[in-house]
């Protein structure tokens, strides 16, 4: 079960968000995705806990889920990952304990630029989910038509849910009932909001004309008024506006694949398709210089679409470099 707290970690006007299970074992210092919030782990950590002696501790980045920071528009590499530098010095101070970081997606590559620059000298090795530099940048120019395409907003965080699993960003429905909830939040002013969806909007009102048909038209005519007010008013639109961070995509993930393969540490890459790989990986794979594990049937939030899976590739891949054991009675 994860625990939830918050951590004043640089100054009284930067908070952290932090989700922690665990109080013996390597730290899993696990890294969201752009969009997502720590919440995204949560299926993923009771899985993962039941396999190793362990401890977690998943954060919401800058920008994202329940974290203030005061320049929250900053999300360059360079400032999340001294970001991720300074959470571990406030949670442990000088003498941290040895820490395995995993990232997905924008958190896998925010997890390599860390360790790339030492911010946690404790790193045991460093986990990459379905991020990888070459498919990335090449994905980069179709991105806005991606973020475009998705509903502006919803009527509700169920509605929320169902179009996450229907669309199939998340194919885990109960990992889609934890992890959507960190991804929307209430419109603020939802009557003068352009973001409103007039779709929706529309969508309501046939909804209520067709539950009303045989009301009078004078009450059908107020209560759809009276209805129509209360779901303007718990409408639903994304945390993140992820178009707004464009100008720092490229650099999330320029030099991603050699910062990784740079990296002193053991490494695993788990990816929801071989395809994935860009030139350079292909060659380190090669040569050995990371393990790499593919998860077929996935999507890209593969911790959440199979988090047994990625929880006994990482299981395995740990206990094989001797930095944890399985619990007793497990049987991997």
């Amino acid at each position: 079960m994860l625990k939830v707290f918050s951590h004043s970690s640089l100054t009284t006007e930067h908070t952290f968000r932090i989700y922690s299970s665990g109080q013996h074992g390597p730290v899993l210092l696990l890294l969201h995705g752009g969009g997502h919030s720590a919440l995204s782990w949560a299926v993923f950590t009771a899985v993962i806990y039941s396999r190793i002696h362990c401890r977690v501790v998943a954060m919401d980045l800058r920008a994202h889920g329940n974290t203030k920071v005061k320049n929250s528009d900053d999300l360059s590499a360079e400032t999340m990952a001294k970001d991720i530098g300074k959470v571990v010095e406030a949670l442990y101070g000088e003498n941290p304990p040895p820490i395995m970081m995993i990232g997905h997606s924008m958190g896998g590559a925010i997890a390599v630029h860390t360790a790339a620059a030492n911010h946690v000298p404790s790193l045991l090795g460093l986990c990459v989910i379905d991020v990888v530099e070459g498919t990335a940048m090449d994905a980069l120019n179709s991105m806005q038509n991606f973020l475009r395409s998705r509903p502006k907003t919803f009527k509700s965080v169920e509605n929320a849910i169902e179009w996450s699993v229907k669309s199939g960003q998340i194919r885990n429905i109960e990992s889609a009932r934890v992890s959507m909830a960190g991804q929307v939040k209430k419109c603020e002013e939802p009557l003068k909001s352009p973001d409103v969806s007039k779709s929706i909007v529309e969508g309501i009102i046939e909804e209520e004309e067709e539950e009303e048909e045989e009301e009078g038209e004078s009450n059908h005519k107020r209560k759809k008024e009276d209805d129509l007010e209360v779901k303007k008013e718990s409408l639903y639109t994304w945390q993140v506006d992820l178009s707004k961070t464009e100008k720092y995509w490229e650099g999330w993930f320029s030099g991603l694949s050699s910062l990784f393969l740079s990296c002193p540490v053991p490494k695993l890459l788990l990816l929801a398709g071989v395809d994935r790989l860009d030139k350079d990986l292909t060659i380190g794979q090669m040569q050995g210089k990371f393990q790499m594990q593919v998860l077929p049937q996935c999507g890209h939030a593969v911790h959440e679409d199979a988090p047994e899976k990625v929880a006994d590739a990482l299981a395995s891949f740990m206990v094989r470099h001797k930095f944890t054991d399985f619990k007793e009675g497990y049987l991997c």
